[in-house]
């Protein structure tokens, strides 16, 4: 990979999930309808949603939900600060693994910063 593996994920990710949207056409219709209705703009910022996101996937030690949220919370507005909170918030929630996902998480981040420069 070039120096931006968390770009390059992300575009690979993208390309199964439409893998995935013409095998199932159906079901993954009503799982884009569950992910917008959920992480639409209402008490929680789409923001404040992905940076959940993004400590569940920490915590539950998945790497692709972690490129994938990091991206999307940056893309709501989310600021570098909060993403470096969150991953603290996963850490005191997971323990030992959550930081070793957090690094990833943080590697994504410059990742995504760096391409936009």
């Amino acid at each position: 990979m070039s120096g931006a593996p968390a770009i390059e994920r992300r575009l690979q990710l993208r390309a199964g999930l439409r893998a995935v949207h013409e095998a199932a056409p159906d079901a993954m219709r009503g799982f884009a309808d569950l992910h917008r209705s959920a992480m639409a703009d209402g008490a929680l910022t789409t923001a404040q949603k992905e940076l959940m996101a993004l400590a569940i996937g920490i915590t539950q030690g998945c790497e692709d939900c972690i490129v994938l949220h990091v991206h999307d919370a940056r893309r709501a507005g989310a600021s570098v600060e909060q993403v470096h909170e969150t991953v603290a918030v996963a850490v005191m929630m997971g323990g030992g693994p959550a930081t070793l996902y957090g690094g990833r998480a943080l590697s994504a981040l410059h990742d995504f910063d760096a391409s936009a420069t």
